[in-house]
C-alpha cells in the first residue's frame, strides 16, 4: 500500500503542521484501520512482525477530532 492510498488524519487540521511528512502522523486505510507513523520505541520487544512507535498525545487528539469520535 502506498502512502498516497491512505487518508491522512493529522498534520493538516488544528495540530502541528509538518511539511516534509517526517513527523508523527496517523492515517486511515481504505478498510478503516489506522496506520501510525512515529519515533521507534524500545520500551519492550514486540512480537515478530510488529513494531512499537511513540506519538505525541496531541497527534491522537487531532486524529480523534478528524474522525469525529
Amino acid at each position: 500500500m502506498a502512502r498516497e492510498d491512505l487518508i491522512r488524519l493529522t498534520g493538516k487540521f488544528d495540530g502541528p503542521n509538518c511539511d516534509d511528512d517526517d513527523c508523527p502522523n496517523l492515517y486511515r486505510t481504505a478498510n478503516g484501520s489506522i496506520v501510525v507513523q512515529g519515533d521507534v520505541s524500545t520500551v519492550f520487544q514486540p512480537p515478530e512482525g510488529e513494531a512499537l512507535v511513540e506519538i505525541p498525545e496531541a497527534v491522537l487528539r487531532e486524529a480523534v477530532r478528524a474522525l469525529g469520535w
